[in-house]
């Protein structure tokens, strides 16, 4: 999925990729084999900026990757369920969390699943997060619909994306409006008597384009807390 996980804003989504290819565990199995680490090993900055809002509890990584979020939450105590695709990406985190050591790999359960399909337990979790999955919007409307149904009571639903003003920055985005959402539009399908929106903002990030050039870049975030 363009962005799958973590925020890679060289080619994110691969020029070649189009159609159904981008959403195959074949697609991404060979992104990930062709590279020594897809994205930047680093955990995704809204993530870390929400993450102290919550209390310590059980989290979903929807669309983890190379687990850069998932081990950032459990080495903070979070028991983590890191769900993607690509087995190659799971294998590398998993090999990753390991070489942190024995009690922080014992906190992440590594789950191979398509997240086109695939329905987290219902309310089980005290943050889901799926950090830039990006998806047109036939199918981002029920992919977010199965994550905020995984969320627990008091628990908090944390999706960011790239924002559809990227598209006019020369920092590489796929040529596809419709795999592009704003925070305003998916708040406003909450139901105010399930949900608390906490957050709903472009909030503006400093990148560079691929000639090294400074962009400001946008993620669309939104955080909102199950009543």
């Amino acid at each position: 999925m363009t962005g799958h996980g973590h925020h890679h804003d060289h080619g994110a989504g691969g020029p070649a990729a189009t159609g159904e290819d981008r959403f195959s565990a074949e697609f991404w199995d060979q992104r990930y084999r062709e590279s020594g680490a897809l994205w930047s090993g680093q955990p995704n900055p809204q993530l870390v900026a929400e993450a102290g809002r919550v209390a310590v509890g059980r989290a979903l990584d929807a669309g983890c990757g190379e687990g850069a979020d998932a081990i950032w939450l459990a080495g903070r105590g979070w028991l983590v369920t890191a769900v993607d695709i690509s087995a190659v990406a799971l294998d590398r985190g998993a090999t990753h969390a390991a070489e942190l050591g024995a009690e922080l790999a014992e906190r992440i359960t590594w789950q191979r699943e398509d997240l086109l399909t695939w329905a987290p337990p219902p309310q089980r979790y005290d943050l889901v997060s799926a950090q830039f999955m990006q998806l047109p919007s036939d199918r981002r409307a029920a992919f977010f619909a199965r994550l905020a149904a995984g969320v627990a009571a008091g628990g908090t639903l944390l999706l960011v994306g790239h924002s559809p003003t990227d598209l006019d920055t020369t920092v590489p985005r796929p040529p596809l409006p419709d795999l592009f959402f704003t925070a305003t539009d998916v708040a406003a399908t909450f139901d105010s008597a399930l949900w608390t929106v906490l957050v709903s903002e472009a909030r503006p990030r400093e990148t560079r384009d691929p000639e090294g050039h400074p962009v400001t870049v946008h993620d669309e975030v939104l955080a909102a807390r199950r009543n």
